[in-house]
């Protein structure tokens, strides 16, 4: 993938399918890429939301299920997609960031013994759903799982815009505005993304075990807030990088039912497998 002029190219450099949004502002320069689920089963649906003005709606891209891309903006073009949301003292991260949107139905209702989406009332194939606690919430629920060309493409996409543009970090929907949205949700693996389109995976050293309960937090200090609940006595981590005597840790051992958790702990609780 590569970008040229703001719009992007696939690998046989052939430029995606880009449907100009309505719903768009002036030109800016993005510090942050934000990750999105539509909570549809349905590209075309998602499509034609996007290029209504009275949906208030856009985001700069779209991948379906099967890979497919679509662009809606220049990456240069501020779109609508982060709503009300803070980030790092930033406010109202529309002016701030690159959004992408993934084809997937988020959090799904129970209908007897069978997953719904929400929003399209589609059957969701037993195979297709992770049962799994939200970050910021406690009970478990299901959710529809993203799939691996999807996964594949998006993160492909994202180190070549984190290049671009020397983005700041990969966030959630659900981190910059957490209470109101769940998106990318517990099923979207967050930490592994956010560390291949960081780069940050080149830095990783041999697994490391905490020697007791620790808080895991959303930056380098106490100041920050915890990401989830404390990880247990013998949770398995790798360090990402350090700064001072705090490290970024992915955990990657199954915790509080995510399957993928990233966050900063004080080095001193950390042991060396």
């Amino acid at each position: 993938m590569k970008i040229v002029n703001h719009l992007l190219f696939d690998n046989n450099n052939k430029q995606v399918d880009f449907k100009p949004t309505p719903n768009k502002g002036g030109t800016y320069t993005p510090q942050y890429l934000v990750m999105h689920y539509t909570a549809s089963t349905s590209e075309k649906g998602s499509i034609n939301w996007f290029l209504n003005k009275e949906a208030q709606a856009s985001a700069h891209l779209l991948i379906d299920t099967d890979g497919t891309i679509t662009q809606f903006a220049p990456f240069n073009i501020i779109t609508w997609h982060a709503g009300i949301s803070e980030w790092n003292g930033l406010v109202g991260l529309n002016k701030f960031s690159i959004g992408i949107e993934l084809v997937n139905a988020g959090r799904l209702a129970k209908s007897g013994s069978t997953w719904i989406s929400q929003l399209d009332k589609k059957t969701i194939p037993d195979n297709d759903v992770i049962i799994a606690t939200h970050r910021n919430e406690t009970a478990s629920t299901g959710w529809q799982v993203y799939s691996d060309i999807q996964l594949q493409v998006a993160a492909e996409i994202a180190a070549a815009l984190v290049k671009t543009y020397s983005l700041k970090d990969v966030v959630g929907h659900d981190e910059i505005a957490p209470h109101r949205k769940s998106d990318p949700g517990p099923a979207f693996p967050m930490a592994s993304f956010r560390s291949r389109a960081m780069g940050r995976k080149a830095a990783t050293a041999s697994p490391f075990l905490t020697t007791t309960t620790v808080n895991i937090r959303s930056g380098a200090g106490t100041q920050f807030v915890t990401v989830s609940d404390p990880l247990p006595k013998n949770t398995t981590v790798e360090i990402l990088k350090r700064e001072g005597n705090w490290s970024l840790v992915d955990v990657t051992d199954h915790i509080h039912g995510l399957n993928d958790i990233e966050g900063w702990v004080f080095s001193k609780y950390l042991a060396a497998k």
